[in-house]
């Protein structure tokens, strides 16, 4: 049954006139103006947590440093501890921060979301009645100094920065080490190498995972290498780049404190003009990504081919067999681990689509994509991190090789006869290898037939002496 309980409101107003607002909500009426106007997407497309929370933590540190500029202490103290329940998630969590990913594209519904929110709770601290914008003001307090085209992108590279330093980096990471650990493992097992998807020559499991894990080390390079620019923050630029309506050395002051706060080495952004106008900085990131995503889509591809079967296919690896796989074919288990990982990745390349394109709509002075912007890279940073952190658990850890297959076809393998190249030359090591295809025979029959003799063959056809240079 429906409930048909009338919600119990107050009257707060903006400069359009006044609004109903729920009486158990913090926000004002601006927020509750863009609720009733961007009725998109439902709670699945709110804006994201770690926005909001780098948002508490942009308004506590400028409410901090605006009291070195004049704001009175006691106003400044209710603010920042205001902030902290921001910071905490603990307003997001009880629906204080409702308004969707699509609305205005320089995001100030949600900056003044945050105002209203850490306003009317300041009030509530000093012992106000919250609504009345007394003592406390969400525009002349909270956003003091500040503007949403300033904040909102500060706010994005707080959130996506300690995504990337505290979750992204620790999961690949901690991947790329069980694929080390493999290949150090498995550095003296011999198989046969594919390219093109048929045989080739000779290579040990070591040196296959080797890449691999080498695949993710270049990927934690490029997150590194994009993080200095991530680090600078727009804030101080204000409205337009030129910092109106803001103090000399309140920018410093502000993000030294952000960086104190985050534990991250935030600076201010050298240039605010190109710090309000692209959004190059998170393209960057996410090109980064798209690349993992493409390495990712790679290894798990790779090691799930590697180990089908368990009868018919390559049965090169045994992977962990984690549940049923079908509820049809009775025993049947498949390497769902990976399928997980390759929809990730292809998800993240999609996101990279968006990202590019509402990057490359910065017009003038400002790009108005920034909520389509943060929230896909957030949502790929966290897709990738539980992706690595759940392939590596519940897959790579448990992956044994199966040997008696490996040295199986290892034997079968016409690629060898690569090795006579030396000795007898391309064109008739090629004439002998499609001898024994087409005899469905072994080189060393065909090489004998060729009238090469058994020692020279057992000497110069040796798969442990194929592994690299002589």
């Amino acid at each position: 049954m429906s409930s048909n309980k009338k919600v119990e409101t107050r009257q707060e107003s903006d400069t359009l006139g006044p609004m109903e607002v729920p009486m158990d909500r913090y926000y004002g009426a601006q927020t509750m103006r863009c609720l009733i106007n961007f009725r998109i997407g439902g709670e699945e497309e709110r804006m994201p947590r770690q926005i909001i929370q780098a948002m508490g933590i942009l308004k506590k540190a400028a409410a901090e440093t605006n009291q070195e500029f004049g704001l009175d202490p006691k106003l400044s103290t209710a603010i920042s501890n205001a902030a902290d329940d921001v910071i905490s998630g603990k307003l997001y969590d009880e629906g204080h921060f409702p308004l969707p990913i699509w609305q205005t594209g320089s995001g100030t519904q949600s900056n003044m979301n945050s105002n209203e929110v850490i306003g009317n709770r300041a009030i509530e601290l000093l012992g106000g009645r919250i609504g009345t914008k007394d003592p406390v003001h969400p525009n002349d307090h909270v956003n003091k100094s500040q503007s949403s085209n300033d904040t909102f992108p500060s706010a994005i590279h707080i959130a996506v920065a300690t995504a990337l330093t505290k979750e992204l980096r620790p999961a690949v990471t901690a991947l790329r080490d069980s694929l080390q650990a493999k290949s150090n493992e498995w550095k003296d097992i011999i198989k046969i190498g594919r390219t093109h998807t048929q045989d080739a020559v000779p290579l040990t499991l070591g040196q296959e995972f080797s890449g691999y894990a080498q695949q993710l080390t270049n990927g934690l390079q490029r997150i590194d290498a994009v993080l200095p620019r991530v680090y600078q923050l727009a804030l101080g630029g204000t409205a337009v780049g030129t910092g109106l309506n803001t103090r000399r050395g309140f920018a410093e002051k502000c993000v030294k404190r952000i960086a104190q706060l985050s534990g991250l080495p935030f600076v201010v952004a050298p240039n605010f003009f190109e710090a309000l106008a692209c959004r190059d900085a998170m393209v960057e990131v996410h090109g980064a990504l798209n690349v993992l995503a493409v390495s990712l889509m790679k290894v798990t591809n790779d090691i799930r081919f590697l180990g089908s079967g368990p009868r018919c296919g390559l049965g090169e690896l045994f992977l962990p067999e984690n549940e049923p796989g079908s509820s049809i074919m009775p025993g049947k288990v498949n390497p769902t681990q990976c399928e997980a990982m390759t929809m990730i990745c292809a998800q993240v390349m999609g996101n990279h689509v968006a990202v590019s394109v509402g990057g490359a709509n910065g017009h003038f002075e400002l790009n108005v994509f920034k909520p389509l912007i943060a929230s896909n890279v957030l949502r790929s940073i966290k897709l990738l991190a539980d992706g690595c952190i759940s392939f590596n658990c519940n897959c790579v850890k448990g992956i044994r090789p199966n040997k008696e297959k490996l040295a199986k076809i290892v034997n079968e393998s016409l690629m060898l006869v690569t090795a006579l190249n030396p000795h007898i030359g391309y064109d008739k090591s090629a004439q002998i290898a499609k001898a024994a295809h087409k005899n469905g025979t072994t080189l060393k029959v065909e090489a004998l037939n060729a009238g090469i003799s058994e020692k020279d063959f057992n000497e110069w056809v040796r798969p442990e002496k194929m592994l690299g240079p002589s």
